[in-house]
């Protein structure tokens, strides 16, 4: 049972009403800078809108959801009352108050850097203290984590940790570390020029340092949508997990292979020496793995559900799968985004065909494919599966649900392929206006209509879940009955040590990142020659 059902309640509530402001930012400056709108005579408001549309989603938004998350995945994977509950609710107002505390310049114009900070750009100081105070929240929520599952491997010695709490773990250590690049950045490089104690910054050094956190920090994104796929999904649609075994490898390989591969963003950048860059390119091969081991398991368990009602013959099963579920959609869409956005992903990590695409619109359609696409329809699903345990009250509009995740669906498909379409013949991203009389862009001007088009899909899909919420929170109370994860094919009685604790693969973590880190940034540190003047955006 969850007895801390406002603590979780109050994370996916504040996180979701920040995705509907995030979400109509991201719509407007789609339209904004497509043909269907003139010159926007102050294009610093797109930056603007930019800053806090990215900051909002890629730190708030997500960091909320997983947290919220996991506590509830501490309380009922693991049977026992939170430990902590006080902290808890000081790391929640930790991140709420960044939150805001990092949007009131943002808002003013004081720091439309967005979410990349982009040194030598330098916002008030205001909007990195946000962030921090964000990210110290998010720590807290960490140590929780790891505290719970101590307490209770105390009280539980040799017996598995439930699949859920050590995924969830996984993914709260994967968070602590990579967090400390951006912090690392903004501690030493940014907030002494923000503070007025310098005024030149090193901004190759800071990039590098960014790349810790960049890149990793998609992974964190993803765990909840892991998580929820390997304990949610087979439950949710009648059947079984395949193998709770290649689950626990997939999550210890996000681990370890997730960390040394960020500095495949700064291809271009002069600072660092090419071996390095193919080696993080290497590694960011890697990480398929735990992704298609993913792709197999779930599909297996997926097999076994509609093997279990009836199906027969090679493709007979998908036939008699809940497709009427919203679940089974869900995970169906989000497979088929995660398909296209990984392969396009393996442009961008390949050190030679990175250049075709570097900077371009292409690399916007590709985290927002991952992000916006595979993982956001999750993070739906979450709330649709948890919201009757959470509130007492049952979401019983079915259809409204399963039309909300087709238009999302939809939406993200409109909105996205265009995207790698212009990409290739050359627009840039971050650009706040284009000139589509010129004969050059032409060419582009009805692709970027039409993802404006996807992008209002979009807008409306993230309404209508919003709205099956609130209509949910007025329908008679309910028992939900007592929460399930799913169960493996064949649960697993004993395990071993290296599948059931996580020191060993955060020391490899850690080992692997500084192996891959330490030289670069010790070779940008100790040079006098890489530092510029720092610009100041907006007010001091």
């Amino acid at each position: 049972m969850l007895s801390n059902k406002r603590l979780v309640l109050a994370h996916f509530l504040l996180a979701f009403v920040l995705f509907g402001v995030a979400l109509l930012l991201g719509a407007w400056q789609m339209y904004i800078r497509s043909p269907l709108h003139p010159w926007l005579s102050n294009p610093e408001l797109y930056y603007r809108s930019l800053t806090a549309h990215g900051t909002v989603m890629g730190y708030a938004f997500p960091t909320l959801i997983a947290m919220g998350f996991g506590y509830a995945i501490s309380q009922l994977a693991l049977k026992q009352p939170l430990v902590g509950p006080r902290w808890a609710w000081a790391s929640f107002f930790l991140v709420a108050g960044g939150a805001v505390v990092a949007m009131i310049p943002v808002s003013l114009g004081w720091a439309s850097v967005l979410y990349t900070f982009y040194p030598p750009l330098i916002a008030n100081p205001l909007f990195y203290i946000g962030v921090v105070l964000l990210v110290v929240g998010s720590w807290i929520w960490v140590a929780l984590m790891s505290i719970n599952l101590r307490v209770w491997k105390r009280a539980n010695p040799g017996v598995p940790v439930p699949l859920a709490m050590f995924a969830n773990v996984a993914g709260s250590y994967l968070w602590g570390w990579t967090a400390i690049g951006a912090a690392l950045e903004v501690l030493l490089q940014i907030l002494p020029v923000a503070l007025g104690f310098k005024h030149t910054i090193d901004a190759g050094l800071s990039r590098v340092f960014f790349s810790w956190t960049l890149h990793a920090i998609v992974y964190f994104w993803l765990m909840p949508t892991y998580i929820a796929y390997y304990t949610i999904v087979p439950r949710a649609i009648g059947g079984k997990l395949y193998s709770d075994t290649m689950a626990r490898i997939s999550f210890i390989l996000f681990l370890v292979v997730a960390m040394p591969i960020g500095i495949h963003h700064v291809f271009a950048d002069p600072e660092v020496g090419a071996g390095f860059k193919f080696i993080h390119s290497a590694f960011t091969a890697l990480v398929a793995l735990p992704t298609l081991l993913t792709v197999f398991t779930i599909c297996a368990s997926v097999e076994i559900a509609g093997r279990l009602r009836g199906g027969k013959g090679i493709f007979g099963w998908l036939k008699v799968l809940p497709w009427q579920n919203p679940i089974m959609l869900a995970v169906a869409f989000s497979f088929v985004m995660l398909g296209f956005g990984g392969a396009g992903g393996l442009i961008n990590m390949s050190y030679q065909l990175d250049t075709t695409i570097h900077n371009t619109q292409w690399i916007t359609g590709h985290f927002h494919l991952i992000f916006g696409g595979a993982i956001v329809i999750m993070y739906f699903a979450i709330a649709y599966d948890l919201w009757p345990h959470l509130t007492g009250r049952a979401l019983t509009d079915l259809r409204l649900m399963r039309a909300q995740l087709w238009l999302w669906f939809i939406g993200m498909i409109v909105t996205t392929f265009p995207w790698h379409w212009v990409g290739i013949l050359g627009m840039p991203r971050r650009m706040a206006f284009f000139d589509y009389t010129s004969p050059e862009l032409q060419p582009e001007a009805i692709s970027v209509i039409v993802s404006a088009f996807g992008g209002f899909i979009l807008v409306i899909s993230g309404f209508m879940f919003l709205a099956v919420l609130a209509r949910g929170m007025m329908t008679p109370r309910t028992q939900a009955g007592e929460y399930r994860f799913s169960v493996a094919v064949h649960p697993p009685v004993r395990v071993p040590v290296a599948l059931n604790s996580h020191g060993l693969w955060v020391g490899l973590m850690i080992a692997l990142t500084l192996t891959n880190y330490a030289f670069p940034i010790f070779d940008l540190a100790v040079r006098k020659d890489t530092s510029v003047p720092a610009v100041y955006v907006g007010a001091r």
